[in-house]
């Protein structure tokens, strides 16, 4: 059953019970909208791969809700990781660390490491402290696709697959959470995300960027072609042989203004003001738009690389994967 609520406690409960009893709910972050089970529960857990038909060697983040019960999942946080969370938590900050017994293999892909966000939204935070547990979370959509930014996104892709979907309104950051391992010597950036790198090295300093050679992803958002639409994506390069796509059915994804006189199906700008947090924001909602037209192709502008520009653009890279 599909129960679509706006923030009140009766929904709030409601959901908490389904996850005490093994259920899954999506729930809205500042981030994306999660698809979340009891954390310390395998079987729980493994209803949210079934659901995104998701990889099992793809590791899940784990939500809470207090820095207390960090005690339950991780073996210890450095002092660099400590001094970050204190400053950046609740936010979209995702920490890799070594992780606890008690956190199943299946949450972790069976990696030593455990990956653990605090989100910054009121019905996220009131979730997990009624659950009672630390909820595992990837976004509430089918593995690989478009991250969910609303409500209605969930329900259109999972519908009366998800046990519930809490209503939390369109997410304020748009993009997912930046991931930071403390797994090495030095902290080292895997996944750009909503807390900018900039933001990260005026706490911590300098960070080791991308990650360590891996055989498997060492966390969530590392795969190659992911947040992708049915429909292709070119960035960029199309601007070079703009004459070859003159006989297709054209969606223009632009950054602040469209940049080209042609007879575009439909045009997305993601800021007009060509700020980089509304872009972001507005990122998989616009692509999402494009991809309902049945379009031939959807071409889209760099943004820069700086502050969430480096998620952005990570995104938009993985989407135009073949």
């Amino acid at each position: 059953m599909i129960l679509q609520k706006k923030e009140d406690a009766e929904a709030i409960r409601q959901a908490a019970e389904i996850i005490k009893e093994g259920g899954v709910v999506a729930f809205p972050t500042e981030t994306v909208y999660g698809l979340g089970a009891d954390a310390l529960n395998p079987l729980a857990v493994a209803r949210i791969f079934e659901i995104k038909n998701r990889p099992f060697f793809d590791p899940l983040i784990v939500h809470i809700a207090d820095l207390d019960e960090m005690s339950r999942l991780a073996v210890e946080i450095p002092p660099n990781g400590e001094r970050l969370v204190k400053r950046c938590w609740p936010g979209p900050l995702t920490i890799v660390v070594f992780k606890k017994e008690e956190v199943p293999d299946l949450v972790t892909a069976g990696l030593p490491t455990v990956a653990i966000r605090m989100p910054k939204h009121p019905m996220a935070l009131r979730l997990i402290r009624e659950a009672g547990c630390p909820i595992a979370a990837p976004s509430a959509n089918p593995f690989g696709y478009v991250s969910p930014t609303t409500a209605d996104h969930v329900r259109e892709q999972l519908g009366n697959r998800v046990d519930l979907i809490l209503d939390g309104g369109p997410c304020e950051v748009g993009v997912e959470s930046t991931i930071l391992s403390f797994s090495e010597e030095r902290p080292r950036l895997l996944r750009p995300g909503g807390l900018t790198l900039e933001e990260i090295e005026s706490v911590i300093g300098k960070v080791e960027m991308g990650p360590a050679q891996e055989e498997k992803p060492s966390s969530p958002g590392r795969l190659p072609k992911h947040y992708a639409p049915r429909t292709p994506i070119v960035i960029d390069e199309w601007k070079n042989d703009f004459e070859a796509y003159r006989d297709k059915e054209i969606g223009l994804l632009a950054f602040h203004e469209a940049s080209v006189s042609f007879p575009f199906r439909h045009v997305e700008v993601l800021s007009s003001a060509g700020d980089l947090r509304e872009a972001a924001a507005n990122l998989f909602a616009a692509i999402r738009r494009l991809d309902a037209l049945n379009l031939d192709l959807i071409l889209a502008e760099s943004v820069p690389e700086t502050g969430l520009g480096r998620a952005i653009m990570d995104r938009l890279r993985r989407a135009s994967k073949k």
